[in-house]
């Protein structure tokens, strides 16, 4: 096993590329410009690092080679807010400030207004058509996003509404606490809202007259509610049904993203390595019946399509112990011997961005990866927190950081100076 070890971490070293700082690894990542969609990962959902690192490389993509659609792990409704404040329009009412439900320190915090800032003064000098758009593709937007179809229908057609909001009237009740839904349904107290909720869509579709944002907006937004609706009365059954309800939404999302955009559309994908690895390259998609974003975009669009991993040895992160629970600044362990992680550790190399084309069966064996998300119990660290992997399968490239810091949520609020509370306050 040592000896091993040692092999693989001779093939890292050799085929490592190290960088300085982040505008170092945008010129490596700059190789992937000429894909259609470049997805980038990150090994946790709260490291200050990979959003920085994340950040820059968009920036460029943006800037210099006509990516004009960024794609986040994240609602619809909720990035719907902050593409109107990149894009200088008037913000989609909203009940509530974008993002501020649980995991809220994932998208309030200052590397995430950083990025927002970068897009918003790229879009200041552009013309319209030429402006980058910021998009969630995420499906936890329940009770947002029955609002946003009303709302949209209310201006548009007052009849419809009336209509939608009878359909809906099944579900809204339990959109706040979605797990009473579930218990009623699955026990026979209530029965199921699926048709209702398809209804509307299928409505929608069916008097779609124009092709402008808004009625795109409104149309996405029917098929997340009808899409959770399903997801959810799928996590009482199978959790591989429910996974793959989210992340086939995820990738449908992004599939008509492309094609609302033209021919011409390009993207940038933020989301998880566990979303956007490919998941035939892991025991998600080998031992639990899983896919992902990232195989079935590999699927769409093969060699135009670019999948990057981020990871990390030790440092901190921002996390919560149980889901709902409040976050924490936490000390991450170093990676368990024998883990790809403990290989790059064992490189000597900080930071390096490991370019896996034509990578070796060295790189394609079966190792431990870790992946933190929004909850981290390091007392459980590998049962809660490994997979088994192929990393040279799983990933085109994989960008290390051998010491990260939490993200800064503390710093993520408006300043004070700035009376539009741009961009949390929209």
């Amino acid at each position: 096993m040592t000896k091993d070890i040692e092999a693989v971490r001779e093939e890292m070293a050799a085929r490592a590329r190290p960088f300085a700082d982040a505008e170092g690894l945008a010129d490596l990542v700059e190789r992937f410009a000429d894909r259609r969609v470049i997805c980038l990962g990150e090994a946790t959902h709260g490291t200050s690092e990979f959003y920085r690192a994340r950040a820059v490389i968009t920036e460029r993509l943006v800037r210099d080679h006509g990516f004009r659609i960024v794609a986040i792990e994240g609602d619809w409704p909720d990035a719907a807010a902050w593409n109107a404040t990149i894009g200088g329009h008037p913000a989609p009412r909203a009940s509530e400030e974008p993002f501020s439900r649980f995991p809220r320190w994932m998208w309030r915090n200052a590397e995430a207004r950083d990025l927002l800032d970068r897009l918003r003064s790229f879009n200041s000098i552009r013309p319209g058509d030429d402006r980058v758009g910021f998009y969630g593709l995420d499906m936890y937007s329940l009770c947002a996003s029955i609002d946003a179809v009303l709302d949209y229908l209310e201006m548009s057609s007052p009849e419809a509404a009336r209509d939608a909001r009878a359909l809906y009237g099944c579900l809204k009740p339990y959109c706040g606490d979605p797990g009473q839904y579930i218990r009623k349904v699955a026990g026979g107290a209530k029965a199921s809202c699926e048709e209702a909720v398809v209804e509307v869509l299928g409505k929608l579709l069916r008097e779609r007259l124009e092709d402008g944002e808004a009625v795109f907006g409104a149309e996405q937004n029917a098929r997340l509610v009808a899409n959770a609706e399903a997801y959810y009365r799928s996590m009482y059954s199978a959790s591989e049904r429910s996974w793959n309800l989210r992340d086939t939404h995820m990738f449908e999302t992004l599939e008509r993203l492309m094609t609302h955009h033209g021919p011409d559309a390009r993207a940038v994908v933020w989301a998880h390595n566990s979303h956007l690895g490919d998941a035939r390259a892991t025991e998600m998609g080998t031992q639990r019946g899983e896919l992902n974003i990232g195989q079935l975009v590999r699927e769409r669009w093969g060699q135009e399509a670019a999948l990057i991993g981020f990871s990390t040895d030790t440092g901190t992160v921002a996390a919560a112990s149980d889901w709902g629970a409040p976050m924490e600044i936490k000390s991450v362990r170093p990676a368990l011997p024998g883990s790809w992680e403990d290989c790059a550790r064992r490189t000597g190399i900080d930071t390096f961005l490991l370019d896996l084309a034509e990578a070796p069966e060295l790189l394609r064996q079966e190792r431990l990866e870790r992946a933190i998300g929004v909850i981290y119990r390091p007392e459980t660290e590998r049962l809660s927190h490994y997979f088994e992997a192929r990393l040279a399968d799983q990933f085109d490239a994989w960008i290390w950081f051998r010491e990260t810091h939490a993200v800064r949520a503390d710093e993520g609020m408006p300043r004070a100076e700035e009376p539009e509370l741009f961009p949390f306050g929209v």
